[in-house]
């Protein structure tokens, strides 16, 4: 896959990158707010791709990312014709507050299949950082993504009520319908 490093969107290198991780048999999934920037068609731009990665893959993940022309700097990887992103990798399991059950999305690309929090997760995720982290940005996110897309509200309430961040879910139902 061929992207052009200097103007792509999260998504496209979300894609690229991805997928040549999935080629080396290295697990990842993107979580965080370049999730928020692909779901709301690039309203919302994030600035960089957090994705999270089993840490059985990660012996071959810098390996990867040098053939790319990716390179460390600190906790980032930068490439020097993408200077609008950079990539960050937390370590297994993805959670979303105290729930580690997550199931991401699976989008084929170029014969990959690479993960994506789902919509559902993304806005709870979005809700956990508006509420521990007082982030009101957060909020704006979450209600951008499931002004979008289907999201269950369900699921979003009762982890919200597990995490002690109910007047956190009303605000954000509050906004939604504004």
């Amino acid at each position: 896959m061929k992207i052009d490093l200097k103007t792509c969107t999260e998504e496209e290198l979300w894609k690229y990158i991805a997928s040549e991780l999935a080629r080396h048999d290295v697990d990842v999934i993107l979580v965080g707010g370049a999730v928020v920037s692909i779901y709301s068609e690039g309203a919302y731009r994030s600035g960089d791709l957090d994705f999270v990665i089993n840490d059985f893959s990660r012996e071959k993940l810098n390996e990867v990312l040098v053939s790319l022309n990716f390179h460390q700097k600190g906790r980032h990887y930068r490439h020097k014709d993408c200077s609008h992103l950079f990539i960050e990798f937390a370590t297994f399991p993805a959670s979303i507050g105290a729930d580690y059950d997550i199931t991401p999305n699976e989008v084929e690309n170029e014969g990959q299949i690479i993960k994506i929090f789902s919509p559902t997760d993304c806005v709870r995720d979005r809700l956990a950082s508006y509420a521990f982290f007082n982030a009101r940005e957060c909020l704006d996110q979450a209600i951008l993504v499931a002004r979008k897309h289907a999201v269950n509200f369900e699921k979003i309430n009762n982890w919200c009520v597990a995490e002690r961040i109910e007047k956190e879910f009303d605000d954000f139902l509050i906004e939604l319908k504004k």
